[in-house]
C-alpha cells in the first residue's frame, strides 16, 4: 500500500517531468499491454514507376529536382536609413554640449525612447582629461537621468578612486566625464539592437568631439566595438590601446576598452585584469607610455 508521501514524492516527480494533465477517466496499467508491432516505413519515390498503359496515352516526362528558391535577405528595418540621416543631421548642428544634449532630447530616430523614462546625457567636469563612454542605462540610471548610479556605478567611483580619480572633481586633471553609449535605457536591461546603436552613434562621435579629451575609456563591448569599429569581444579588446580620430577632432584620442563594471560585479574573478587597465591609465596620465 502506498502511503501518503509516496503519492506526493510521486506526483511531485511526474510533475518536474511535465505531467501536469491527466487524458483519461481510467488509469492505464501500460507494463501490462503487449507491444505492438512496428510498421515498416513506407520507402518513398519520388517519380514511381508505372506500367505501360496504351489508354492511358504517352508517358509524362519525368520531373526535374529543381532546387528551391534562396531565401531573401532579411530586410533593413523600417526608417533605420532616415534614422540614421537625421541623427548625423542634428548632431552635427551642434556646437556645445547643451545643444547636443537638447537634440538628442527632440530626436524620434531611436525607439528606445519610447519605452525609457528619462534621458540620460553625461556628468562630471566638461574639461576632464579622460572621457569614460559605458554601454547603456539601467534602472537606476534611467529613474535618476544620471550614468552610473546604481551599483555598477559605485564600484566605477571605487576604481576611479584607486588611481586618483573622481567624477565630481574640479580639477580638471582628476576628473573624469562619465556618459553611455545609448542615453536611454532598453526596456529590461536587454542587449541594444544594431539599429538602436547605429541611430545613437552620430550623437556619441559628436559627444566626444565636442568634448575633446586626451583619454577615452570605453567601459564594455558595446561601446568599444562601436566606437572602435571592431569585431573582437571586450575580453580581447580590453587593456589594448587605440588611436580614436573622427572628422571634426583636431588630434587622434588615445582609446583604451575596459571591462563594464557591471561584469565585475557578476564575476569579481576578473576584477584582477581591471586593476591591470586602471594602472595601464594611471601610467598614460603620469606621462609613461
Amino acid at each position: 500500500m502506498i502511503g501518503v508521501v509516496e503519492s506526493v514524492s510521486a506526483l511531485r516527480f511526474l510533475l518536474d517531468c511535465g505531467v501536469d494533465e491527466v487524458i483519461g477517466e481510467e488509469p492505464t496499467d501500460w507494463s501490462a499491454l503487449s507491444p505492438r508491432p512496428r510498421a515498416q516505413a513506407a520507402v518513398a519515390s519520388p517519380d514511381p514507376v508505372r506500367p505501360p498503359d496504351a489508354a492511358s496515352g504517352p508517358k509524362p516526362a519525368p520531373r526535374q529536382n529543381v532546387p528551391p528558391p534562396a531565401r531573401p535577405a532579411d530586410p533593413v528595418p523600417l526608417g533605420a536609413v532616415e534614422a540614421g540621416q537625421s541623427a548625423r543631421m542634428a548632431a552635427s548642428a551642434a556646437k556645445t554640449l547643451d545643444e547636443l544634449k537638447e537634440a538628442l532630447a527632440a530626436f524620434d530616430g531611436c525607439a528606445l525612447k519610447k519605452t525609457a523614462t528619462n534621458l540620460v546625457f553625461g556628468t562630471g567636469h566638461r574639461s576632464a582629461r579622460i572621457m569614460l563612454v559605458g554601454e547603456a542605462p539601467g534602472e537606476n540610471e534611467d529613474r535618476q537621468g544620471l550614468p552610473f548610479v546604481g551599483p555598477a556605478g559605485q564600484l566605477l567611483d571605487r576604481m576611479l578612486g584607486a588611481i586618483g580619480l573622481d567624477r565630481h572633481a574640479d580639477d580638471p586633471a582628476k576628473a573624469v566625464y562619465i556618459t553611455n553609449m545609448l542615453p536611454w535605457r532598453p526596456p529590461g536591461n536587454r542587449s541594444p539592437t544594431d539599429s538602436e546603436i547605429a541611430a545613437c552613434l552620430p550623437f556619441m562621435v559628436r559627444h566626444i568631439e565636442l568634448l575633446a579629451p586626451d583619454f577615452l575609456i570605453f567601459a564594455g563591448g558595446i561601446s568599444a566595438k562601436a566606437m572602435l569599429n571592431r569585431t573582437e569581444g571586450i575580453t580581447r579588446l580590453r587593456g589594448r590601446w587605440f588611436d580614436y580620430g573622427s572628422a571634426d577632432l583636431k588630434k587622434t584620442v588615445a582609446a583604451m576598452p575596459m571591462l563594464h563594471p557591471a561584469y565585475l560585479l557578476r564575476s569579481p574573478d576578473a576584477k584582477r585584469e581591471a586593476w591591470k587597465d586602471l594602472l595601464a591609465l594611471k601610467l598614460r596620465l603620469d606621462g609613461v607610455h
